[in-house]
């Protein structure tokens, strides 16, 4: 039985068969199209028609969004993330900006 949920942009789903959640990120109306983004990341562009025929819910923000970005809590190295102030990364220019006349 096909779905009569719209693709809504940014706007996450639920496939009802697979427990899988994705996320909308562009629809084309001249070309019919949906791009998805997966929570692993991949991306999928999928038909009208194939929309229609996904057993689908709307569905929340995944807790852990960043899952697709691969944001670690360490970096390579094994050390853990720090917060860095904004003078920490302006600081380095300074020695190439001219002083004020």
């Amino acid at each position: 039985m096909p779905n009569e949920l719209d693709p809504q942009l940014d706007q996450w789903y639920a496939h009802l068969d697979k427990g899988q959640r994705f996320y909308v990120v562009a629809i084309d109306e001249k070309e019919n199209t949906v791009e998805l983004q997966h929570f692993d990341g991949d991306l999928e562009e999928i038909s009208f028609e194939e929309w229609r025929d996904l057993q689908i819910e709307l569905s929340e923000e995944p807790e852990n969004w960043s899952g697709a970005l691969d944001i670690a809590e360490t970096d390579d190295l094994g050390t853990g993330v720090t917060d860095t102030k904004p003078d920490d990364w302006t600081e380095p220019g300074e020695e190439f900006r001219r002083p004020n006349k």
